[in-house]
């Protein structure tokens, strides 16, 4: 069974609340993978969430620390949280670059996704800021320079182009519409399993001996919303995905 790492996927939140002459702050702890993880299970694989505030100093940072894994996933989070732990940041000290290490780790036959958000690719303001890091190399797909989300509230429908990829297979059709996504190009030999509003949803490529894919919208709400959490063929999709990674060759 491949071991999946997904980092990311969670967030603080912070209220202040106003009743009459007094006010309070309040603090809530959330995360965006819990569908998604729960789908990966019930196809049979298993997925270590590691929280976002934790990536900056529990993150593998270098490629023997990332090799128990076969496939590692980043969910709406940014480039600052892997080149930024407290040794640089605060300390002014020299540290591994994990990202550098992730796309050596990928070549030597891991499997890496970057899934959509708002902190993915380049994201909100282009503050997730990956179009000029190392992964750059590796990813499937090119990154535009700004901001790279597209909002579809009215909803976009997702359609296969690729029924014969692994992935495709999975896909039974029928899929409800997506909300919005991060707007990609994809790279020449790159293979383009789905769209969405005609831009790319699913892409892949064989790296090395490894592989990348990207998945543009999220995993969970809100651009991923609950009638696609709950379509019968998003376990399938999950899986294929994942398993199409854990097959390195």
């Amino acid at each position: 069974m491949a071991r999946v790492l997904l980092a990311g996927e969670s967030w603080i939140s912070q209220a202040t609340h106003f009743k009459g002459f007094d006010s309070f702050t309040s603090v809530t702890f959330e995360t965006g993978a819990d569908e998604f993880i729960a789908a990966a299970g019930r196809e049979g694989i298993r997925v270590e969430q590691m929280y976002a505030h934790d990536v900056p100093q529990r993150f593998p940072r270098t490629v023997e620390a990332m090799a128990p894994f076969d496939v590692i996933i980043l969910s709406d989070i940014g480039y600052n949280s892997f080149v930024l732990p407290s040794q640089t940041w605060l300390h002014g000290q020299a540290s591994d670059n994990p990202l550098t290490a992730l796309c050596e780790w990928v070549r030597a036959g891991g499997g890496l996704m970057m899934a959509g958000g708002y902190l993915s690719f380049q994201g909100f303001q282009a503050r997730a800021n990956f179009a000029r890091s190392p992964l750059a190399d590796v990813l499937p797909v090119s990154m535009l320079d700004c901001d790279d989300r597209v909002e579809v509230p009215q909803g976009a429908g997702p359609v296969v182009t690729l029924p014969d990829h692994d992935i495709g297979r999975r896909w039974p059709g029928g899929a409800p519409p997506l909300l919005g996504y991060n707007k990609v190009e994809a790279k020449p030999g790159a293979d383009v399993v789905a769209t969405v509003n005609g831009d790319v949803l699913i892409a892949t490529a064989q790296v090395g001996q490894g592989r990348t894919l990207v998945w543009t919208s999220d995993i969970g709400p809100h651009w991923c919303p609950e009638d696609f959490l709950r379509w019968p063929g998003f376990d399938g999709v999950v899986g294929g995905m994942l398993r199409w990674l854990g097959a390195t060759e």
